[in-house]
């Protein structure tokens, strides 16, 4: 047997020669290369998928290596798209792999490319990239097998247009944020710190925002504190002038020490001012820039459990054994680790580690970078948040974190196993075999659990959700030129004859409404509506489901003296929306039982008489009552008949002769 026939016998016993044949010509698009998405493409290239297209936008990162197996240490900072191909290509020759290293959102990758697919895998870590490629999907009526892991926990999702439910059918929790004030006047744990610094003193300092005006002003809207609020307001205009030192001082120094001084002293001294607001809380210690390099720096504000003797054993630099490590030491050796990322920094290490990571960030916007964001893989950003975050930190007596912590917590990094991934992986193409065999019945939402015992549990899918926004839509491509395309021939050729009132949206922008048409006469490039993107329209009424049109390119060939646009044929038409029947409200019980009695202004109590219990009636209207002539009830008689007593109705009455005489037998006479 040849080495290429040896490959794929096993596969081939186990799916069968039809569907092994069909997956040789089966297109699969696998978003994302990263920990489920190695183990996957390793998977699917040794099932046998022959038209792999791998998409992803990350780089290989150093601490990706003990799970992405893929990757070597020689390929960090390379394409993890362009690496993984090159890795699993000979895995199977009989495959062909195409890597692109892009963002699955940029317009060219619109419904027309996504049909050129037979399934769609996710291995996403990104909520925003996976709603993307949902809604796509659903738009072009590819399969897409959803999937996420979170440490020893996992899902396997598949989804099918108007078969299951889709990944939007579900509200997804929404990320936990925090009140302004807690972030910037008030923090009380590690990642309040972590917050500001990532979110706040990163954008002050090296960002696009200057004076955080509209945060503030949401802030004030909500009803937080306005004196507070007042206070940032002066605080946020204060750093324009550390900004300017940043982007011009030839003494770096003097820039780092500025900004130090700013948000660590002064800043935190504008606060102490207010006095109501250190009523219930601990105020925080403003921090000496001088004091703190040259070792004589004596920090006062220790919370935690930590007390006053622990907190100046570690401002000289001698630890004591049984205080707490909340706050490391101040300039002794702090606890010691053979990675450097775990390793707790002191008071003095995280204001030289401010200094160094402040100098290089200056640098290179003088060399020209406009702005610098927060990135848990850029070197600089992450060491300027961890000696920012850790320094407010101390000042506030909570607990520092090392920068692996800061890393992790910053970065929204959830832990990853790799067997997780692996078992996970496995169960997405069994998935994906179910659904290109269409064997619908027997898809099911599989869950990774942390339970030994039944680790794995399967669940039927769900139909989908009536009332979700993206799968009960009606999709429809319309293929056009923006620049000349009016956004009124595109509505209306749409609606066709239909009369409807309607309202038009992109994204969440109101482009028209039954009662504001202008832009009807406005070019799609004009409203900056062109290819990829979508349009809603919006019955007025709400009695029809939403038709939503995909953007994209006119065909190469299109004459270009013909119309601008393409409409689909035939024209979507949509479903009526399921209103449901109106449950009738169930009365309310009156209540049986008398009322309590109430006093009247004397003091006597008035109680009505208790009403008899009504007699039942005849049909006539006349009230029954057993009378004597009537005889006893039947009942009655039966029992004492059972007795051996004979039941006479009176003293005249003589007994019958088909009774049989007893001798000597006694009879009761019941006189009235």
């Amino acid at each position: 047997m040849s080495t290429a026939k040896a490959r794929s016998a096993h596969a081939k016993a186990i799916l069968g020669s039809e569907l092994h044949a069909q997956l040789a010509n089966t297109s699969v698009l696998l978003v994302g290369a990263g920990g489920i998405g190695c183990e996957l493409l390793k998977n699917i290239v040794l099932t046998g998928f022959g038209k792999i297209t791998l998409l992803d936008l990350d780089t290989i990162d150093i601490s990706n290596l003990n799970r992405q197996f893929l990757f070597k240490k020689k390929d960090v900072k390379q394409s993890k798209a362009l690496v993984a191909a090159q890795t699993a290509a000979p895995f199977n020759p009989n495959v062909r792999i195409i890597p692109i290293h892009d963002n699955i959102k940029e317009p060219q990758y619109d419904i027309q490319w996504f049909q050129k697919f037979d399934i769609v895998l996710n291995a996403l870590d990104n909520l925003d990239a996976r709603r993307h490629v949902n809604k796509m999907c659903m738009a072009a009526q590819v399969p897409l097998v959803e999937s996420g892991t979170a440490g020893y926990l996992g899902q396997v999702q598949p989804l099918l247009k108007d078969t299951t439910e889709c990944f939007d059918c579900i509200p997804k929790p929404t990320p936990k944020t925090f009140p302004v004030c807690t972030i910037r006047s008030t923090p009380s744990q590690p990642i309040h710190c972590i917050v500001w610094s990532k979110s706040y003193l990163m954008g002050q300092l090296f960002g696009e925002d200057e004076d955080a005006t509209g945060e503030l002003d949401d802030a004030e809207k909500q009803g937080e504190n306005a004196q507070e609020i007042e206070t940032l307001r002066k605080e946020a205009q204060a750093f324009k002038t550390v900004r300017n030192a940043l982007r011009s001082s030839t003494d770096n120094l003097d820039a780092a020490k500025l900004a130090f001084q700013k948000v660590f002293n002064a800043d935190i001294k504008n606060l102490l001012i207010m006095a109501d607001m250190w009523k219930s809380r601990s105020p925080p210690t403003p921090l000496d820039y001088d004091s703190i390099l040259d070792g004589t720096f004596k920090g006062s504000n220790y919370t935690n459990g930590t007390s006053s003797s622990n907190a100046a054993a570690s401002s000289s630099g001698h630890s004591n054994k049984n205080s707490s490590s909340a706050h490391g030491q101040v300039n002794g050796t702090a606890s010691t680790s053979t990675l450097k990322d775990q390793r707790a920094l002191t008071l003095k290490d995280n204001l030289e580690l401010f200094i160094s990571s402040t100098n290089r960030l200056a640098a290179r916007l003088r060399n020209g970078e406009d702005t610098i964001s927060f990135d848990k893989d850029d070197d600089d950003t992450l060491d300027f948040v961890t000696a920012s975050s850790n320094l407010r930190s101390y000042a506030y007596g909570i607990e520092e974190k090392t920068r692996w912590e800061v890393k992790e917590m910053a970065g929204n990094i959830i832990p990853a196993i790799a067997t997780t991934n692996a078992i996970i992986s496995g169960l997405i193409v069994l998935q994906a075999l179910h659904l290109l065999k269409k064997s619908h019945s027997q898809l099911r939402n599989v869950h990774l659990q942390f339970k030994p015992a039944v680790p794995l549990n399967t669940i039927r899918l769900s139909g989908p959700n009536p009332e979700c926004g993206v799968c009960r839509d009606t999709y429809a491509s319309v293929l056009c030129d923006p620049s000349r395309t009016l956004l009124g021939d595109v509505v209306r050729g749409i609606l066709g004859d239909d009369e409807r009132e309607v309202s038009v949206y992109e994204d969440k922008r109101v482009l028209s409404d039954p009662d504001w048409e202008d832009n009807y006469e406005r070019t799609l490039e004009s409203l900056n509506v062109t290819r990829g993107k979508f349009l809603s329209i919006v019955d007025e009424e709400g009695e029809w489901a939403t038709i939503t049109i995909g953007l994209g390119v006119l065909p190469p060939n299109h004459p270009a003296d013909e119309s601008p646009y393409i409409l689909p044929s035939p024209l979507p038409r949509p479903p009526r929306k399921f209103k449901p029947i109106p449950v009738p409200e169930t009365p309310k019980r009156t209540s049986t039982k008398r009322p309590l009695p109430v006093e009247d202004a004397d003091g006597v109590i008035d109680l009505e008489p208790t009403p008899k219990k009504p007699k039942p009636a005849t049909s006539t209207g006349q009230t029954l009552k057993r009378k004597w002539e009537d005889g006893p009830s039947p009942s009655k008689r039966r029992r004492l008949e059972e007795d051996g007593v004979v039941l006479m109705d009176g003293p005249d009455e003589v007994l019958e002769p088909e009774v049989p005489a007893v001798p000597d037998s006694d009879y009761i006479v019941i006189d009235d």
